[in-house]
């Protein structure tokens, strides 16, 4: 650990309190879990669903269907 993280976690120390830190540690080590489950699940369900099922080539048709898209003035 280097003298910058130790700076931080006496600034941690001092605000919190010794009492607080360990109940801080549990809520940030269940949030980090939460967002690796949430994230697992959604990376299932983009591998799940596949394809979109809609052609590149379609696609490029669409753009050149729709000129001032790629315009912000719209001229």
């Amino acid at each position: 650990m280097g003298p910058d993280m130790m700076v931080i976690l006496l600034i941690v120390l001092l605000l919190f309190g010794a009492k607080k830190l360990p109940e801080l540690a549990r809520g940030m080590g269940r949030a980090v879990k939460e967002f690796s489950v949430a994230r697992d699940e959604i990376e299932k369900g983009l591998s799940q669903s596949g394809p979109s099922g809609v052609a590149p080539s379609k696609l490029l048709d669409t753009k050149s269907e729709l000129p001032s898209a790629g315009n912000p003035s719209g001229i």
